[in-house]
């Protein structure tokens, strides 16, 4: 096997690799200075184009993905908010692998981060043997985007310390990193056609570290929603939830009834009336689905049942709110008893199997 065969999972730009090759090869629509693909061509490449071959990647308004690329054709960074979950993650990696052909120039934002971390850092060994020189210089994801004209991924933006994120606005504004241990034409960094910053945020985080106003005038701002519509998240768990299933090993696909108890169980408990105060996102329903699959067949030698619902929603549910467990008993005891069908029964029947 290939590494590539043997990676957990690939990056969007070697996952659909074949299909960015097809849109590059046919694409005579107008490009921005430095990009891969035309607008058009990348929206296609997100949002999907049956005729063509090319996969639907991002649930969502398309709308939504020509504002962002429209922005990113611009000189303001493009910064996408929502509850967690939403595929925030994922817009910015297909954008980012459509724009450039790249989408691993990425920041993780956290309590940690530095600018080091962001722009970039030394090598200490031959620092000291040779002192500052361009050989000793260790680019970071932001100074790399800016000489080579890619996008650069900022997640989890606003759990970077104020200070942190500030450093960017010189970045943002006038296109340049100075790097002040160099002189001459070395210790200034001016941003190549092509390079521009995602950067995504939680709508549960943001008043972490909320962003200077210096920094949110460098940004155009854009919600990624939950998906509204059942049937639309349905259809995206079962195909997320039989990829994951494969490529562990498992031969039977999830039940298409079991993953139906699985998805209203979900939108209940983050619309309803006795909502949970974790995420209960789309994302973690398709983390659940791959579970119940994975018990089923492992332990079993079977597709997964609405007990496995049970036992892998409690690890999902209740993470560091003990009423959340309560309220997903009472779920369980009340709501799921007056639905019809089977699976649903059985989901009531094994409420026993919550822990506590």
């Amino acid at each position: 096997m290939t590494s590539t065969q043997t990676m957990q999972r690939p990056p969007a730009e070697v996952r659909f690799a074949d299909e960015l090759a097809r849109l590059r090869d046919t694409d005579t629509a107008p490009k921005p200075p430095g990009w891969a693909l035309s607008l058009d061509a990348a929206r296609r490449f997100v949002v999907g184009d049956e005729s063509r071959g090319i996969t639907k990647k991002f649930v969502g308004d398309p709308s939504l993905v020509d504002r962002a690329l429209v922005t990113l054709a611009t000189s303001r960074g493009l910064m996408l908010v929502g509850e967690p979950g939403t595929a925030k993650s994922l817009l910015s990696e297909l954008i980012a692998a459509a724009v450039c052909g790249e989408s691993t120039l990425t920041i993780q934002g956290g309590a940690a981060t530095t600018e080091d971390q962001i722009k970039y850092s030394w090598n200490y060994a031959l620092l000291v043997a040779e002192g500052p020189s361009p050989r000793s210089l260790v680019p970071a994801p932001m100074l790399r985007g800016m000489a080579e004209g890619k996008i650069v991924r900022f997640e989890e933006i606003t759990r970077c310390p104020l200070e942190v994120q500030d450093c960017m606005l010189s970045m943002l504004s006038d296109r340049v990193m100075a790097v002040g241990e160099l002189s001459g034409p070395d210790g200034m960094v001016f941003a190549q056609d092509g390079f521009n910053v995602i950067a995504t945020a939680n709508t549960r985080d943001r008043g972490v570290n909320e962003m200077s106003a210096a920094l949110k005038r460098r940004f155009n701002f854009e919600t990624v929603f939950p998906i509204a519509d059942f049937d639309t998240e349905l259809a995206l768990v079962e195909q997320e939830a039989a990829k994951l299933l494969e490529r562990s090993g498992v031969e039977l696909a999830p039940k298409r009834d079991v993953l139906e108890v699985l998805v209203r169980t979900f939108r209940d408990l983050r619309e309803g009336t006795d909502r949970l105060t974790t995420v209960m996102s789309t994302a973690e329903a398709v983390s659940v689905a791959h579970a119940v699959g994975l018990r089923g067949w492992f332990l079993r030698g079977e597709a997964g049942t609405a007990a496995d619902v049970v036992e892998c929603l409690a690890g999902t549910a209740a993470k560091d709110n003990a009423e959340d467990l309560a309220r997903l008993r009472r779920y369980l005891e009340q709501h799921a008893a007056r639905r019809r069908g089977a699976q649903w029964q059985a989901l009531h029947q094994a409420r026993h199997l919550l822990p506590g």
